[in-house]
C-alpha cells in the first residue's frame, strides 16, 4: 500500500487538512456538504494503487476548522492544489456540493481537468420543478436554531442518507452511523458562526454552460436520492457532450458509502476509458 502523506496546508488564511497518496494521474476527491473527506475512505484506499489521490476537508468541515472572514471554496481548492504541486490534468470527483465545486473549477480551468465524476450533484443556477421534503427541512432548521446537534444530524440522515422511500431500517447501519458522525461535525462547525462563504459571481450560470465541459464525465445518482437531484442528473447527462449516467440502486445521497463495490467498479471502468 502506498504511503499516505497527511497534513495541513495554509490556504487563504485557513488550515486545510489533506491526505495524498499514490502515483499516476491525479484523482482529486471533493466531499459532500453533509460530510467530510472520510466519505471517500473506500475510494481513497483503492485508487491510490493506480492514481495520485488527494482528498481534503473543505474549510469548516472535518479537521479544517472555520476561520473568521469571507472566503470562496473554489479559491481554497485552487490554492490547495497549487500548494501541493498538482498541476497535471486531473480527474475531479465531487459529491453534492463537492460536485458543484468540481463543475465550477472545470469551467474556470478546463485545461486542468481531464475528466469529471459528479455524484448527486447539480450545477449552479439550475432550476427544476421537483418535490422536496419540506417538513423535514423545517424540523432541521428548528433543531439548528435550538443548537440540537444530534437532532440535526439525525434529520440529515433521514433526508440525505435514507432518502426517498426508505427508513433507517432499510439501510446499512454502520454506513449510516459513519455518515451521522460526519454530519454532526458539520453542524458543530456551523454553530460556531465563523466565516462566510461568498460564491463567485458569474454573468452566465454554470447550468447554462454545460456544453463547455468537453472532458469525459460520469454522472452518478443514487436511486433513492431526492427527486430534484435525480432530475439534475438527467439534465447534466443530456447537456454535457461526453457524459454517461449511472444510477446506483438502493442508495441515497452518498452512494459510494452504501454500494462501494458497485461504485468503485463503475469508477474503475470509467477511468480506464479516460
Amino acid at each position: 500500500m502506498p504511503k499516505v502523506k497527511a497534513g495541513y496546508a495554509q490556504v487563504k488564511g485557513a488550515r486545510l487538512y489533506y491526505e495524498l497518496a499514490g502515483g499516476g494521474a491525479p484523482l482529486v476527491m471533493i466531499h459532500a456538504g453533509i460530510a467530510d473527506s472520510r466519505m471517500w475512505d473506500g475510494e481513497f484506499n483503492v485508487f491510490q494503487r493506480s492514481h495520485r489521490v488527494l482528498r481534503f476537508d473543505m474549510r469548516g468541515y472535518g479537521r479544517s476548522l472555520p476561520v473568521e472572514g469571507e472566503f470562496n471554496l473554489q479559491d481554497d481548492c485552487e490554492a490547495l492544489l497549487n500548494s501541493l504541486g498538482i498541476t497535471d490534468p486531473m480527474i475531479l470527483i465531487g459529491c453534492s456540493m463537492g460536485g458543484g465545486l468540481a463543475i465550477d473549477f472545470a469551467l474556470s480551468h478546463p485545461e486542468r481537468v481531464a475528466a469529471l465524476i459528479l455524484v448527486g450533484s447539480d450545477p449552479a443556477g439550475l432550476e427544476l420543478e421537483a418535490d422536496w421534503p419540506d417538513e423535514l427541512f423545517a424540523q432541521s432548521e428548528a433543531a439548528f436554531k435550538a443548537a440540537d446537534v444530534q437532532r440535526v444530524a439525525e434529520l440529515d440522515m433521514r433526508i440525505w442518507f435514507d432518502g426517498v422511500g426508505r427508513s433507517a431500517q432499510d439501510v446499512d447501519a454502520r454506513a449510516r452511523q459513519r455518515a451521522f458522525e460526519m454530519a454532526r461535525l458539520v453542524t458543530e462547525h456551523e454553530l460556531k458562526g465563523i466565516g462566510r462563504h461568498v460564491r463567485k459571481g458569474a454573468s452566465v450560470p454554470a447550468a447554462e454552460r454545460m456544453g463547455e465541459l468537453l472532458m469525459p464525465a460520469l454522472i452518478v445518482i443514487g436511486e433513492n436520492d431526492l427527486p430534484y437531484l435525480r432530475l439534475a442528473a438527467d439534465y447534466m447527462a443530456a447537456s454535457i457532450p461526453n457524459a454517461t449516467k449511472l444510477v446506483i440502486p438502493n442508495a441515497g445521497h452518498l452512494p459510494n458509502m452504501e454500494q462501494p463495490a458497485l461504485f468503485q467498479n463503475a469508477l474503475r471502468d470509467f477511468l480506464a476509458k479516460c
